[in-house]
């Protein structure tokens, strides 16, 4: 049975690859991205850049962050040419410690790009991010938008479901969080035996599927309604969404006053 669950697996990502090439942007992001880009400078860091790393200014120094070493990513995500993955400088869990091995008031800048609908408390998220911010630093942030990726038939995610998870402290995705993803993406699966389902949601789990699902209006309220609730001071610099891209919700905000959180 586990050789059925894995070579199913392998046709599975096969055909989940192949899905992709009709959603590909009106607008190549590292084109609809440039502009943000050019707001950093100094000393900072991409956090899931895994084999796409922001094309950001040459003066911009930058340590990669993910929460598995480039070897571990390069078996994980066996469809990815390995030499394309960037070297990853500290590994981090961002469900768990959050950006703990960094200091408060310590990055120029920090790039979240594709991750934040991946992890378990986005709120807890984007508050470590300013966090480790200076007072002016910049916070790169962007989420896939669902009309024009495989989330597009999958309900969005609500604040106040994302506000109870932060409130509980939530450290870990749950299993409803990724069959919802299964459900969505491959509905076929669920006539199989309840035991090879399970293996298609630890499969999806290992490689940390999206368990959050946005359009451009509602990740930007999620933003929006965080830094007010988290009593952090930011303003954006660049914004760009997916009726313009055709992509996602990309934005560039810059950290103003000290943070309460």
């Amino acid at each position: 049975m586990l050789d059925y669950v894995r070579q199913s697996l392998g046709r599975f990502y096969g055909r989940f690859r192949r899905n992709r090439s009709d959603l590909q942007p009106k607008l190549a992001w590292p084109e609809s991205r440039k502009p943000g880009y050019e707001y950093l400078s100094g000393n900072g860091i991409e956090i899931g850049a895994l084999h796409q790393p922001a094309l950001v200014p040459s003066r911009c120094r930058v340590s990669y962050v993910d929460a598995m070493t480039k070897e571990e990513g390069a078996k994980l995500f066996a469809e990815l040419d390995p030499s394309t993955l960037v070297e990853v400088s500290q590994v981090v869990n961002l469900d768990t410690e959050g950006l703990a091995p960094f200091k408060t008031g310590s990055l120029d800048f920090v790039i979240l790009n594709h991750v934040i609908e991946h992890v378990a408390n986005p709120m807890k998220v984007v508050g470590e991010l300013f966090r480790v911010l200076k007072e002016g630093g910049i916070a790169v942030i962007s989420a896939p938008d669902k009309r024009f990726c495989f989330d597009r038939d999958r309900e969005l995610t609500s604040f106040d479901h994302l506000f109870s998870e932060f409130q509980q402290g939530v450290t870990s995705v749950t299993d409803e969080h990724y069959l919802d993803f299964l459900k969505a993406v491959h509905p076929e699966h669920f006539n199989q035996p309840k035991e090879i389902v399970q293996e298609y949601v630890e499969k999806v789990k290992a490689r940390r599927e999206h368990a959050h699902v946005w359009n451009s209006d509602t990740f930007e309220n999620f933003l929006v309604e965080t830094l007010k609730r988290l009593k952090i001071q930011a303003k954006p610099l660049y914004e760009t969404d997916g009726d313009q891209n055709g992509f996602e919700y990309f934005g560039v905000w810059q950290k103003t006053y000290r943070t309460i959180c």
